[in-house]
């Protein structure tokens, strides 16, 4: 995933058996998350990187929340995230942008797929629990439901409920941030602790994101795929029309790699020799503490670890720009100069000139990991760079756009095909990591195999951005290769970037065809590129 330059500023738990975390253990790796209220500060210190800011939550929020819930299950003195906060923004009513829409943006989401009962009976069931570990229980089964309903909608071939297409990825993005509102305003019979409620909205959170739903056949007749994906992200700006009060229409995007995972999660396909390949999928937030706190590490680790259900290839997947997929070499550990969707970057640029941070000594500058997943505390371990062992030739060699339509706009020169595919090989880096001075290899050829051996970084260099940038795909790269890494496998891994998604040919419909054929057609041919891996190995 790349911050979009350029553009307008417009059900039962799975089976997981080595991945579910009892209370009391899911307690001890919480990693002291507290209230944080505030902006991003110039260097933030361990507990800020790892921990979900909160915030006062708005009346207008409150009052959707209290709504939702049972009478007197919610405390509207309890914070919530900025990410919450946008369950409450407007869009400009599409026939008559001088007024607000009739509902909130989140709520035509939500109904839109036939998700409207979910929040509703969430709070039910959650306000009538009187423990700590009862709570975790609901959350964790809810969780995983709304997840395998996502599931189940986006792969559905005999209709489905509400107004919006089986292939959109939003919904699930908007009803979970509901049910989290709920956790945040909650008030239990009980005492639940800051501590607590943190664990709660994440146990909830990441059962919800497929990560308690992985279920991987074992034996060597099968061939196990991971494949993650995102939420939709830069929802705030776009154009906002004459109504007062509505948010930009930038809060409709989404993002092809949420919708492929929904579509892939659970299937299989056939390899050549016969081998069955099996995907399972997951969604990944668009916020750095998350990240911190292990999302991706404990999702895909087990995976990796002596099994009988070990994997054999893991993907991880952003959305980017322009019309074509991008498989990146090399990924740096330096992150976090551009702000995700809760507002907080932890490598914000220094001072009035906007230079970049130094790794050097600067933690918040360089992705850290738990010790749980082998930690590292230099500014060598974990190493500045991870490369990339998908199956490049083959990818491209494929041609996977070929049969698949090409969307209105789509820019890419050879129109045989939906969408380019290219090995991208550039990076930039420090020469020298105690020095601002910084360099860039631009080495990405539009052909393969290319006419000169890309240059990989150099060693002793400290990275400054990675093929995927520094934003969070190249961090969801780095950390899933690294697992690969630690863990002594030789197995394909590696990040593909899609092309951007957000095309609209309306200003302010929710949805549009054109903003539906691109995402039609992304998730075509991501799933193309899926199956050369799966079938490569």
């Amino acid at each position: 995933m790349r911050p979009l330059s350029g553009r307008s500023q417009q059900g039962q738990p799975g089976a997981r058996s080595r991945q579910t975390t009892p209370v009391a253990a899911g307690l001890a790796l919480m990693l002291g998350s507290v209230l944080l209220v505030g902006c991003s500060p110039a260097v933030a210190t361990p507990e800020q990187r790892s921990t979900t800011a909160l915030k006062p939550a708005s009346d207008e929020l409150s009052t959707i929340v209290s709504g939702i819930a049972p009478e007197g299950c919610t405390d509207a003195s309890l914070p919530v995230t900025v990410e919450e906060e946008r369950l409450t923004a407007f869009m400009p009513d599409e026939a008559d942008p001088s007024q607000p829409a009739d509902r909130t943006f989140a709520r035509m989401m939500v109904e839109g797929a036939g998700f409207g009962e979910f929040t509703a009976a969430f709070a039910k069931d959650v306000c009538g629990q009187v423990s700590l570990a009862d709570a975790n229980t609901v959350v964790e089964g809810m969780g995983t439901l709304l997840w395998q309903d996502a599931v189940a909608r986006a792969q559905s071939t005999e209709g489905v409920t509400g107004d919006l297409p089986a292939s959109d990825d939003r919904p699930l993005y908007w009803t979970r941030l509901e049910a989290m509102s709920v956790l945040h305003q909650w008030g239990p019979d009980f005492t639940l602790s800051t501590k607590e409620r943190a664990f709660l909205v994440d146990a909830f959170d990441r059962a919800a994101r497929g990560m308690r739903d992985v279920d991987l056949p074992s034996g060597d007749q099968v061939a196990r795929v991971l494949v993650s994906g995102f939420d939709p992200f830069t929802l705030d700006g776009g154009a906002t029309g004459s109504a007062a009060g509505t948010a930009g229409n930038q809060i409709r995007y989404g993002n092809p790699s949420g919708a492929t995972v929904l579509a892939i999660d659970g299937t299989t396909t056939t390899a050549p020799d016969g081998t069955t390949v099996r995907y399972e999928a997951y969604t990944l937030p668009v916020n750095y503490p998350e990240f911190e706190r292990g999302y991706l590490d404990d999702t895909v680790g087990p995976l990796m670890e002596p099994g009988d259900d070990r994997l054999d290839a893991s993907i991880t997947m952003s959305q980017a720009g322009g019309s074509q997929f991008a498989l990146e070499q090399w990924n740096g550990r330096y992150h976090g100069d551009v702000a995700g969707n809760d507002n907080f970057a932890p490598c914000p640029p220094a001072g009035l000139t906007g230079a970049a941070q130094l790794a050097k000594d600067n933690p918040g500058c360089n992705t850290q990991v738990l010790e749980r997943w082998g930690g590292g505390d230099t500014l060598t371990d974990p190493p500045q760079w991870t490369a990339s062992t998908l199956p490049i030739e083959q990818m491209i060699a494929a041609r996977t756009g070929s049969e698949v339509p090409r969307p209105p706009g789509d820019s890419w020169e050879d129109e045989s095909v939906a969408f380019g595919v290219l090995w991208n090989t550039n990076y930039r880096y420090f020469p020298r990591c105690d020095s601002g001075e910084e360099k860039e290899t631009s080495q990405r050829e539009d052909t393969y195999p290319p006419a000169i051996q890309p240059t990989p970084p150099p060693q002793g260099s400290c990275a400054r951005s990675g093929g995927g940038g520094t934003y969070l795909s190249n961090e969801s790269a780095y950390r899933n290769t690294l697992l690969r890494d630690r863990a002594g496998l030789d197995i394909p891994a590696g990040h593909i970037h899609t092309p951007d998604m957000q095309h609209f040919h309306t200003e302010f419909a929710v949805t549009d065809a054109t903003f539906e054929a691109w995402r039609d057609a992304i998730v075509a041919q991501a799933r193309e590129l899926i199956a050369v891996v799966g079938t490569h190995n």
